[in-house]
């Protein structure tokens, strides 16, 4: 089972809201099958998909695994990209609807395993503890946004202090080098996720993940994203104009602004940012930004990025404090759905589902 502990996040709490990139976990193209699930905490989404990935895994599939990014030990999605499936949750703050009920996705509606008058003496207690556990999340949301700011202005700085030129001129030469043209190709298609998120247990990050998929890897050392971003996000456009699909990875603080990371499994070539958020386990040798930035320039900028590094990692604490906080007050939450549970119709529903789809 060599290929199950490959983890990708689906979402992230990010410096400009709640980012989720569910919808785009499959393609309703026909060939494709998605399972939706709905149903409420505690009712046993993650521990459905888990077993699925494991018979999945057994069977000799390559299972991606999809965390949480309110709690990395729960799953949020499974996709097997060979088989052409995928099981989401589809529960908010991630609310996934069918666009083609039927001809491409199905809902797994769980509550039909719990018993309705089990909340009936409980239902205040639901609603408070709900709304408390949105209030946490609200919490961190503010702490997340002050840190983007900052390390959005840290971006921007050494951005201004960067050959763009330069930057760009090696990006083609680099590609030229690594990646085949392609004539009159037809546009690729691009996954879009994560590989790291803030969370309950601080900055988690999937680097094996990007190691795992493919054999090569260019490292680009950046710590502001500045230089970087131009690299990776000329990767993207060569990629796919020449027909290559690719895995784009997201910066989770700010995904509209930042790449990370791309992936070209049919290569089996992948191009990653290093920085104080992730670090590859790779003896690659690396591409440092400083070949494309002027030290001289970011020097007098010291004082700032020193500020705003040390700023943004208190803000960063304090958020996966209250995500924290939410996370014990979801537990709680789940605690109300548990008891209505009928785990054993649950049981026997998922071993069938498992036999049925693999």
């Amino acid at each position: 089972m060599e290929n199950f502990n490959l983890k990708y996040f689906l979402a992230a709490n990010s410096c400009e809201g709640f980012c989720s990139y569910f919808e785009k976990s499959y393609l309703p193209d026909g060939e494709w099958q998605a399972f939706i699930i709905k149903g409420g905490p505690g009712t046993g989404k993650s521990s459905f998909m888990k077993y699925f990935a494991l018979k999945a895994a057994e069977k000799g599939y390559k299972v991606l695994l999809c965390p949480c990014s309110s709690d990395p030990n729960s799953l949020d999605g499974v996709i097997l990209p060979e088989k052409k499936l995928v099981i989401i949750d589809g529960t908010p703050p991630h609310t996934v609807e069918p666009d083609f009920p039927g001809a491409c996705e199905k809902i797994l509606n769980f509550s039909d395993f719990w018993d309705d008058n089990a909340f009936k003496s409980e239902k205040k207690e639901i609603i408070a503890t709900a709304l408390l556990n949105k209030a946490y999340h609200k919490t961190a949301s503010r702490y997340i946004e002050a840190a983007g700011k900052l390390i959005l202005d840290s971006y921007k700085t050494e951005l201004a202090c960067t050959d763009k030129e330069k930057a760009l001129q090696f990006s083609k030469a680099l590609c030229r080098k690594l990646i085949p043209q392609r004539a009159n190709a037809a546009v690729g298609n691009e996954w879009v996720r994560f590989i790291e998120g803030i969370t309950p247990l601080g900055i988690v990050s999937y680097s094996d993940t990007l190691l795992k998929e493919v054999p090569k890897t260019v490292i680009i050392d950046d710590e502001y994203g500045g230089a970087s971003n131009i690299i990776i996000g000329f990767v993207r456009e060569y990629a796919l104009k020449n027909g290559y699909e690719i895995i784009t990875l997201k910066n989770p603080f700010l995904p509209s602004v930042i790449t990370d990371h791309i992936i070209i499994p049919e290569l089996g070539l992948g191009f990653a940012t290093e920085n104080a958020y992730i670090h590859f386990a790779s003896k690659e040798r690396r591409i440092h930004a400083r070949r494309f930035v002027s030290s001289q320039k970011l020097h007098l900028s010291r004082e700032r990025l020193k500020f705003n590094k040390k700023a943004a990692k208190e803000l960063l604490l304090s958020a996966a404090e209250a995500l924290g906080g939410a996370k014990r007050v979801h537990d709680k939450l789940e605690g109300y759905y548990i008891k209505a549970m009928n785990f054993r119709k649950l049981t026997a529903f998922a071993e069938k589902f498992a036999e049925e789809m693999l």
